[in-house]
């Protein structure tokens, strides 16, 4: 089900992912893409596909890991992030079976703190989503601690309906562009 209704959206949204294509391509030529190791379901790694939003040359880390984060952010970039449309290429993830809609935002490998207690409480086992509990609950505001523990709320309460409630609380909070710090 999660695979048409993805193939249904990448149709609908053809000329917006064009659009954004082409305007990274104008400001930062080529690889329109990013694509990066995280953490999938029971700690296997898959490579998440998502729009650059970075300079060709920016370190391969996490953006709160970057002294001047805003020298390698591109000004397309900040828009993309401010409206999580970055984020749009996961849907080819979801159509690879990588990920769903709604799980715990995967990790990269090397935050290290955050894999283990996820797995001390067993949230490894979710497959990662494009949204998630922790995401609605505070996004890149939020401690590592905090986010595991919003993160086992969901695999304790996981439902169809929790599913639905994250993915309009998601797409409320993108409109509003909170809890985003880069």
């Amino acid at each position: 089900m999660n695979k048409i209704i993805v193939l249904i959206l990448l149709i609908l949204l053809t000329p917006l992912l064009l659009l954004i294509c082409t305007v990274i391509i104008i400001e930062d030529p080529w690889s329109v893409f990013f694509v990066q190791e995280r953490i999938g379901v029971n700690n296997d790694i898959f490579k998440i596909i998502k729009f650059r939003t970075m300079k060709r040359d920016a370190p391969n880390v996490s953006t709160d890991k970057l002294n001047n984060p805003q020298y390698f952010i591109l000004k397309t970039g900040k828009i993309l992030r401010k409206l999580s449309l970055d984020e749009l290429p996961n849907l080819f993830n979801i159509i690879k079976g990588e990920m769903n809609f709604v799980g715990p935002r995967p990790a990269m490998p090397s935050q290290t703190e955050l894999n283990v207690k996820r797995e001390k409480l067993g949230v490894h086992k979710l497959k990662p989503g494009i949204t998630g509990w922790a995401q609605i609950n505070g996004r890149d505001e939020i401690s590592i601690d905090k986010k595991v523990e919003l993160d086992y709320y969901y695999l304790q309460n996981k439902s169809f309906f929790l599913d639905l409630k994250i993915i309009f609380l998601t797409l409320s909070k993108v409109l509003k562009t909170s809890n985003i710090s880069h």
